[in-house]
């Protein structure tokens, strides 16, 4: 660091006026530092003497003249607003742990490379700002709202380290329920290089980036976000290329996107949801919903579709909304012994019945080749279905499901089949059935119960013989079953065909 008071890559007295050593070292496009030491306090700024004093004038006239240069300022405290509102500044500008007394200005302004570093700034408005370049915020305080809609940043946005307050909460203010905060308003923002808001980040008050574009990706790992009962991250129909809200990332409040479209990657790997996730309509490439916890609010991605689903047992609260989410494949995780189970738990827990969850989840596993899990997946489907039924439906679906499986268990029909030919075989054989004629072939107490079971063709038995003890009503239950076991195999393979 430079000798305090002293500017880098300059000549010059320390004891000349700092204007006019501003002005130098911006001609000789070098660093002027005013900073007394490595671990200054920029919230103490308001108390620096004049020797550290530089009016905000002064740096509009630089910025705006024509004359070459650079401003690369540290250790400053600025007076005044430094308006630079619709100017094209052609010189590139850094300011490092300065304390700004006023909000910054740059409305619609046009700038190269612009970076504000471990600086105090009490709110900043780039309404239509233009960058060709970098924008850096890295370790700053920004106290009020970081504006930065429809903005257009050629290279990358860099907020990590940075600590942003909405106003609302400025000097202890509690917001009204039901209030917007915002920290950061950057809605219809262009980056064509990468979002970095990582380790340290901190916002008091929502992140809202309705219709943003991060060409290079958005990258927020272990950032806090808190904005509780409120929108956290409101992030309705942006674009990104991959999307890293994960290792630790917070949001206290809810997390929007629908009709976003993440390209490649959107992770919330190990992150803390302590609000809803809205996500319909969200297009994404792999999604990876491997939250910390289960979410506090809803998770709700209704016609959302995904490439690759990743999820494990923290990823679906009891309020979760997936009717009409669709995903090509899923990824298990190693080791998991009944995954199957485990996300019929999942559907089980949503909340009414829609028939798309389970029919997506099966279309998955016979793509796979298992379907025999597919087929388990429809028989829940149809359980579920059968709650929502009146009491006939109910107790149709019961047969069904108790003769059949739905159809997607016909083996149980044999099964039937063979415990009722068991029972008839060994009851008819006790007794004395008498002939319809003299001349009948002799009777068979198993060929008996077959034919009663059987309720198309028969084997003669049931015509040639009959009873008059109570083995006739019996033989009556045995027809009426024939004909109950018969007609729900039919349906029930009949479903099976249309709906598998």
């Amino acid at each position: 660091m430079p000798t305090t008071g002293t500017t880098a890559g300059t000549t010059g007295p320390a004891a000349a006026p700092v204007e006019e050593r501003v002005r130098a070292a911006f001609a000789a496009g070098a660093v002027i530092d005013l900073r007394e030491g490595p671990d200054e306090d920029v919230r103490a700024g308001g108390r620096w003497g004049e020797e550290r004093t530089v009016p905000a004038r002064l740096l509009r006239e630089l910025l705006l003249g024509d004359a070459p240069g650079a401003l690369r300022l540290a250790g400053a405290r600025i007076t005044g607003a430094l308006d630079l509102g619709d100017g094209a500044v052609a010189h590139a500008v850094t300011f490092t742990g300065c304390h700004f007394e006023e909000p910054v200005v740059l409305r619609g302004a046009s700038m190269r490379s612009t970076g504000l570093i471990g600086c105090l700034v009490p709110g900043l408005d780039g309404w239509l700002l233009k960058v060709d370049g970098n924008l850096f915020f890295e370790n700053s305080v920004i106290d009020g709202r970081l504006t930065l809609t429809r903005a257009h940043v050629t290279g990358e946005l860099r907020l990590s380290g940075a600590r942003l307050t909405a106003r609302e909460f400025l000097d202890g203010g509690r917001p009204a329920e039901g209030t917007d905060v915002w920290a950061l308003w950057a809605g219809g923002m262009v980056l064509d290089g990468g979002f970095f808001a990582r380790h340290g980040f901190v916002a008091r008050g929502g992140l809202r980036l309705v219709g943003a574009q991060f060409n290079g990706g958005l990258f927020m790992e272990r950032a806090v976000i808190d904005n509780p009962g409120r929108e956290a991250f409101s992030g309705d129909d942006l674009s990104a290329t991959t999307m890293v809200l994960a290792d630790g990332f917070v949001a206290r409040g809810a997390v929007r996107l629908p009709g976003a479209s993440v390209r490649s990657l959107l992770s919330l790997d190990r992150a803390v949801l302590d609000g809803a996730l809205h996500a319909g309509r969200l297009q994404a490439g792999d999604l990876r919903l491997t939250v910390a916890a289960t979410p506090t609010g809803p998770v709700d991605l209704e016609e959302a579709q995904a490439a690759v689903l990743h999820d494990n047992e923290h990823s679906w609260p009891a309020d979760t909304r997936l009717d009409g989410f669709t995903y090509t494949s899923i990824h298990r995780p190693s080791g998991e012994s009944d995954p199957v189970g485990r996300r019929l738990a999942w559907l089980a827990a949503l909340p009414g019945y829609a028939p798309q969850p389970y029919e997506q989840l099966a279309a998955w596993y016979r793509k796979i080749g298992h379907d025999d899990d597919a087929r388990r997946v429809l028989l829940a489907k149809q359980r579920r279905r059968r709650r929502t039924l009146g009491p006939l439906g109910r107790a149709w679906g019961r047969l069904l499901d108790t003769t059949v499986g739905y159809g997607y268990r016909p083996w149980q029909a044999g099964v039937w089949l063979l415990v009722l030919t068991a029972a008839g075989t060994v009851l008819f054989r006790h007794g004395h059935p008498t002939p319809v004629q003299a001349g009948q072939a002799p009777f068979s107490s198993f060929v008996y119960t077959l034919d009663l079971l059987v309720p198309i063709g028969g084997f003669g038995q049931r015509t040639a013989w009959y009873w008059t003890d109570y083995h006739q009503w019996v033989g009556y239950a045995l027809i009426a079953t024939g004909w109950v076991l018969t007609t729900a195999v039919l349906a029930g393979v009949s479903r099976s065909l249309n709906r598998a």
